[in-house]
């Protein structure tokens, strides 16, 4: 009790033990459990782990005030780094096996393919899952490809969890060559407006909810192209992107948007965080602890890849349940 001396709880993470016990009945129910950073961090991640469901943040403005009474409750008060509460939300996302492919079995198709933007023919793979709930296009940057193994990767975890990809190379090789087309918004836009048109005429993709996943520059062209009134994109996911380059588009993107930041990209993260600023729409700015540009440290690009998961799975699942 306050005023008796003694603190109820030896730390968070014993807080969360006690109330997970109160909360028994709610265990492989369809709940998620929200913290409030930093310091509800470890509590509602120890609800999370003991009743089976995933870990989420809830952005709060801080107040003063009770700071006796906070000394609320617990004999060990140390602030929470941002770097736990990251590492808590990565070891949080829990499995969901009701959407991973039974077995063995192949998918509905997957193969490589051709569209047409003019004169132009983009290569791609197209790759579709038994009874998907929705379709991703991976918009890659500079120097990159559909051959990426960083794309391939988080492609495949999409996959897994029920989600059709589409990689697919923006400029061709000879447009890469040229500086200028990389940067060119509206270029890239609206090549990848006309791939967004392709993919939904697929059979096997028609009528699903549509993603973009975007890196580096490809960022930029994924917010341009969802900018437009017409575009009806249901979620956007950004690992290590340029969103600034969208420049005045940014305030007229409607789609729920996830921008994953290396923790060591500092330059990265303040042009991230800026265009995070001017967007109107629900987003998210997440920075991974140790991740430099490329998310080439151990452990960085699971973390984004099951982060780009839980974005596209909720916001896709949601579209879909509306347009059914």
């Amino acid at each position: 009790m306050w005023g008796t001396g003694r603190p109820l709880f030896a730390d968070r993470t014993e807080a969360g033990r006690r109330l997970a016990d109160r909360l028994a009945q709610l265990r492989d129910q369809d709940v998620v459990v929200l913290g409030l950073p930093r310091g509800g961090g470890p509590v509602a991640a120890e609800v999370a782990r003991r009743l089976g469901a995933p870990l989420d943040v809830l952005v709060v403005r801080k107040l003063g005030g009770c700071t006796s009474r906070r000394w609320q409750v617990y004999a060990d008060f140390r602030p929470v780094p941002e770097e736990e509460i990251m590492a808590l939300l990565g070891r949080s996302v829990p499995p969901a096996p009701a959407r991973v492919p039974a077995g063995d079995d192949p998918p509905l198709r997957d193969e490589e393919v051709e569209v047409a933007v003019g004169p132009v023919l983009l290569a791609g793979r197209l790759t579709v899952p038994e009874h998907p709930l929705g379709v991703v296009v991976f918009a890659h940057g500079s120097g990159s490809s559909r051959h990426s193994p960083r794309h391939r990767y988080v492609a495949r975890v999409l996959q897994e969890f029920g989600l059709a990809t589409l990689l697919f190379d923006l400029l061709t090789p000879d447009g890469e060559a040229d500086r200028a087309n990389v940067v060119a918004g509206d270029l890239l836009a609206d090549r990848l407006t006309a791939v967004l048109g392709w993919v939904r005429e697929q059979p096997e993709c028609r009528g699903l909810p549509v993603g973009l996943f975007g890196a580096s520059t490809g960022t930029a062209a994924a917010l341009w192209a969802a900018a437009a009134p017409e575009a009806d994109i249901a979620a956007i996911v950004s690992r290590g992107g340029r969103p600034d380059l969208a420049g005045p588009r940014l305030e007229r993107v409607q789609a729920p948007t996830l921008l994953i930041v290396g923790g060591r990209d500092d330059v990265l993260l303040q042009l991230n965080e800026a265009a995070a600023a001017r967007l109107r729409c629900e987003h998210r700015v997440v920075r991974v602890s140790g991740a430099t540009h490329l998310f080439e440290e151990p452990g960085t690009l699971e973390l984004a890849a099951r982060l780009a998961r839980e974005w596209f799975v909720a916001h896709l699942s949601r579209a879909g349940v509306s347009r059914g």
